[in-house]
């Protein structure tokens, strides 16, 4: 890639790979790119390596990976104590390496042949996996910027990355069908609104309710629904009420947190007797 087209790569080398540059890179001081986010620059073979430490990272993944230890180490004695066949010791095992996967690489298992269950913390794996806990290594051939401009450069990278994610997941924008150009453009622009209101609730929500996503607050909001009532009248004409369904207690809770209102239900409208036929075939309710 031109040296004229700066790029910045989420790098995990080769074993062999990484041991040298951490060789290389413990020597070196921190640097501060910004609050709570401190780097060491290695330049090497004209492009520049970052290993970035950033304290909310520690702090995340240290809880995390505290949290499935945890519940692993509850698991293994609870297996233990219940002492199935060895067959069926082997099959649970399997499912509580799937289920906590970071907790599984620090805990070691033996089965012996009579389906006997030991196991012990390994404090080698355990001391090496603090070292790297809110520590990325970054390639970049920025090699004159500043850390605090490659701290951003990265943070921008992941919101990217974040925003794709969310436009396949969340949006469910894929997959597209379109034949025509104008309806591909036209879908493709809709799918940019939606991301837009998507960015804002998260953005609202940073601000209000820091500990929610976007995708949890629109599973619990999915539920308030729009309907439309019909009552038939004694002239045979049709009474319609546009009403949406009362919202519970935790969705009033989220509503009033973000600084919501949802808007006042709309007066009923009442149909002619020329629409009375396509009406009739209505469900009444």
């Amino acid at each position: 890639m031109p040296a004229t087209h700066p790029f910045i790569i989420w790098w995990v080398p080769q074993k062999a790979a990484r041991a040298k540059l951490e060789a290389e890179l413990l020597p070196l001081e921190w640097q501060k790119a910004k609050e709570g986010v401190d780097v060491k620059l290695l330049p090497l073979e004209g492009e520049l390596y970052v290993l970035a430490r950033s304290n909310d990272r520690v702090a995340k993944e240290r809880a995390m990976r505290r949290r499935q230890l945890k519940k692993l180490w509850a698991r293994l004695k609870e297996l233990q104590q219940m002492a199935p066949a060895r067959d069926t010791l082997l099959l649970k095992l399997g499912a509580a390496k799937s289920q906590y996967p970071s907790g599984w690489r620090l805990v070691k298992i033996e089965v012996g042949q009579d389906g006997e269950l030991s196991f012990c913390l390994r404090k080698d794996k355990l001391r090496e996996v603090r070292q790297r806990e809110g520590r990325y290594l970054l390639r970049s051939n920025l090699g004159s910027e500043n850390p605090a401009q490659l701290w951003q450069l990265y943070v921008l990278l992941t919101q990217i990355e974040e925003a794709f994610k969310n436009l396949k997941g969340d949006l469910a924008v894929r997959p597209i069908f379109h034949q025509l150009e104008k309806r591909i453009e036209a879908h493709i622009f809709v799918a940019f609104l939606a991301f837009c209101l998507h960015a804002t609730l998260r953005h609202k929500l940073r601000l209000r309710a820091p500990g929610l996503t976007p995708r949890s607050v629109l599973e619990q909001l999915s539920a308030i629904q729009m309907l439309d009532v019909h009552f038939p009248t004694t002239d045979g004409r049709w009474l319609i009420f546009c009403r949406y369904t009362s919202p519970n207690k935790l969705q009033k809770l989220l509503i009033g947190q973000l600084g919501l209102q949802l808007p006042a239900q709309s007066p009923p409208r009442i149909t002619s007797r020329r629409s009375l036929e396509p009406l009739s075939s209505q469900t009444r309710l």
